[in-house]
């Protein structure tokens, strides 16, 4: 099997756009595991992807922006709000790299609903906010439904220089252009595009939080390998297809 490469933008063409948004304001920490670790809690016909023998866990805070269909209009209200995100890293039956996710914390109820039906995403209904002074982002989010209900995380970074050429590490694990699932008996690809990561080095002032561990996870050993910034990029998704 022939694994696809890490690029800057992505392998594969959107034909049908599924999904259309945006994410604002992001803050990547990743730490590193054995994927023997995590390889029990990927989606069947998916493996770990790695890096020089390593795998990883991401804790991922942004804010969507006009989610909506297709490429029409974002949803009034329901389509903008607040999300945090625990992440894995997978490689599928066809070599394509992608995401899957062990919880999705968002802010409205709605979207939660519907990604939990159709895609059988890990949502979870969570109060969050982002309180921002000068270069100072502070992420805060704590579950609502479903449990661990309580959960909670909140994240302080600083953001620093913006990145000219990132790291390989740094491609492995922010140029990602899909997702997988397990819906309906099925392991599903979701493949999604975007432009270039616009990066930012930043640095970590403080984190509590019970995200990683409630999405099954070992608790971090140590801070995070990686702290990277993103203002945003505009961001579409296609529709999903059986992973093979």
């Amino acid at each position: 099997m022939e694994i696809e490469p890490v690029e800057h933008a992505p392998v594969r063409a959107i034909r049908r756009v599924w999904l259309a948004q945006r994410w604002h304001d992001l803050a990547f920490l990743h730490w590193a595991v054995p994927p023997e670790r995590v390889a029990p809690l990927l989606p069947a016909g998916t493996r770990p992807d790695t890096f020089d023998g390593l795998t990883y866990v991401g804790l991922i805070g942004f804010r969507m922006v006009g989610l909506g269909l297709g490429r029409g209009p974002g949803v009034p209200y329901f389509g903008t709000f607040w999300e945090t995100n625990v992440r894995l890293y997978s490689v599928d039956g066809s070599g394509r790299r992608a995401v899957v996710f062990r919880s999705l914390d968002a802010s409205r109820l709605v979207p939660v609903l519907v990604a939990q039906l159709s895609l059988r995403l890990p949502y979870k209904w969570s109060a969050m906010r982002l309180d921002r002074s000068g270069d100072t982002l502070t992420y805060r989010c704590r579950r609502r439904w479903p449990g661990p209900s309580g959960a909670s995380s909140r994240m302080t970074v600083r953001v620093g220089a913006p990145i000219a050429e990132p790291t390989p590490l740094e491609h492995f694990l922010t140029a990602r252009w899909g997702l997988h699932t397990r819906a309906y008996g099925r392991t599903l690809h979701v493949p999604n595009w975007h432009p270039q990561w616009p990066l930012h080095r930043a640095e970590l002032l403080d984190l509590d939080d019970e995200l990683v561990t409630a999405a099954g996870l070992p608790a971090p050993d140590g801070p995070p390998v990686s702290v990277l910034y993103s203002p945003g990029v505009p961001v579409v998704f296609g529709g999903p297809t059986s992973a093979g």
